[in-house]
């Protein structure tokens, strides 16, 4: 496996005096590092993917695959030497797409490549055809009279900045429920965007959208970018293009789902929970979004087992991993843990959920109280020879990582490089082929070094309650 070179950013932070307490002793520091050699020399991570994606591929919320996938989850967990090993059940309405297609009608006849998004409603059975009236932005059509469009098909163009930190998602992700309900407050007949990702292959990217209350439902599909320029070349040339669309999807009711939780124990009841996401959209096989985060998380506890073997030195914390179920249609399995736990998360002392593909981490971020950032420091003399550099303090943790989060848990994000992650994100072409093994063992190595040092450091990351504070309770 290759090594990695030292952050020239945390070189000139670790060039000052610092501000770390030694709260983790260097005997911890020592094992964080060799944890780090050993995971780099290790392809845990890459197995536990190319297992999940190859035994049972697409992992839809709900169906029979994610069901799959929970047994094979608790299974891969006690093969690894795991403990207390459950399936945690619940509910969640189930969505699946049974048909879809579209073309254009006239006046240049042509197929085009869609998808239709979670969520969405079907077309009537013999499709909708009917003129496209396009819209640079989502913004555009927020802003369009609320006549004029009336059994339309509307066409929201607007694309998605490609950016190392995924940045551009929060603005371009907004189309793909407002499109749909921005088209139905003005009586259209159906919504078009242009595919939410960064790609410019003829693979279309869906997703889950939701309909507002009280607003007429319409269907809506994403067009690959390469459709979505043809589609936008053809109004250039005239401003009648006729499209028919037809999608036939199913919601049947509510499906089990589940999350799938195993724990390495400590000497106390406190925990660090890791995870990633078991489900995947049906397009691909989820490999990238999110079997890497599985992978990364599941072998990065399997490296911290093999630790504990060889030197018989328990954790002074429980060390918890969830594989999340149904994150793609809801955080339902992040609404469950954060429900079912609540009475334990005060003694959740930091979370983090790798969900942003399989590229190298290069930064550091937490969300901790401002007078416990000295631990992030020492945290960051140990990571930082794997070519991470320190981030802000606003870190999100991840998608499944928010409920408990906004509860007050501490969380971390080990940023990965997502340069290209919107180009692979929910289309066909996320299959296992894009994860360089090398990568997934960097990721892997930073999280076993990460945890086992926030689970053997002294105190904790929340704030400290100060006396003016309690003053006024």
């Amino acid at each position: 496996m290759r090594r990695f070179a030292i952050s020239a950013v945390f070189l000139g932070l670790i060039a000052q005096p610092s501000l770390a307490q030694d709260y983790i002793k260097p005997r911890i520091e020592n094992e964080a590092a060799d944890l780090i050699e050993k995971s780099l020399d290790s392809t845990i991570g890459y197995e536990v993917v190319e297992s999940l994606t190859t035994e049972i591929g697409p992992r839809l919320a709900g169906s029979e695959a994610e069901e799959r996938a929970r047994e094979w989850g608790g299974a891969k967990f006690k093969e690894l030497g795991f403990k207390n090993v459950r399936i945690e059940p619940f509910e969640i309405p189930y969505w699946e797409r049974s048909f879809e297609d579209a073309e254009i009608v006239a006046p240049y006849p042509q197929k085009l490549r869609i998808t239709a998004l979670g969520g969405s409603v079907a077309t009537p059975d013999e499709g909708v055809e009917a003129e496209i009236v396009r819209f640079e932005t989502l913004q555009a059509l927020r802003d369009a009279p609320m006549t004029g469009l009336e059994g339309k098909i509307v066409f929201v163009d607007e694309y998605m900045t490609r950016t190392q930190d995924g940045s551009g998602y929060g603005v371009a992700v907004q189309k793909r429920s407002g499109a749909a309900n921005e088209a139905g407050k003005r009586g259209a007949a159906a919504a078009l965007i242009r595919s939410v990702g960064t790609s410019q292959r003829r693979f279309p990217h869906t997703g889950q959208m939701r309909y507002d209350t009280d607003v007429p439902k319409v269907p809506i599909a994403a067009l690959s970018a390469p459709d979505a320029d043809q589609l936008q070349r053809a109004l250039e040339r005239t401003d009648q293009v006729t499209v028919w669309l037809a999608i036939d999807v199913q919601s049947p009711g509510m499906r089990p789902s589940g999350n799938v939780v195993a724990e390495i124990p400590g000497k106390s009841d406190e925990i660090v929970v890791i995870g990633g996401h078991l489900d995947s959209w049906d397009l691909g096989t989820g490999a990238v979004d999110d079997g890497a985060g599985v992978g990364i998380t599941v072998g990065a506890g399997k490296m911290i087992i093999d630790h504990i073997r060889e030197t018989g030195r328990r954790p002074e914390r429980t060390i918890r991993v969830v594989m999340f179920g149904a994150e793609e249609v809801g955080l339902y399995g992040a609404r469950a843990y954060a429900a079912q736990y609540a009475d334990d998360l005060d003694r959740h002392i930091v979370g983090a959920e790798s969900d942003f593909g399989a590229g190298q981490i290069w930064r550091f971020e937490t969300r901790f109280g401002e007078d416990k950032l000295d631990r992030a420091a020492e945290m960051l003399k140990v990571l930082s020879p794997l070519g991470i550099s320190p981030g802000g303090n606003m870190a999100s943790g991840g998608p499944d990582m928010g409920p408990i989060r906004q509860r007050g848990v501490p969380v971390v994000t080990l940023k990965q490089n997502g340069w290209d992650y919107f180009d692979l994100h929910h289309t066909p072409d996320d299959t296992l082929d894009k994860i360089d093994p090398d990568d997934i063992a960097q990721n892997v190595a930073a999280y076993a070094a990460f945890v086992w040092m926030a689970a053997n450091m002294e105190g904790n990351f929340r704030a400290e309650e100060t006396e003016d504070a309690r003053a006024t309770e």
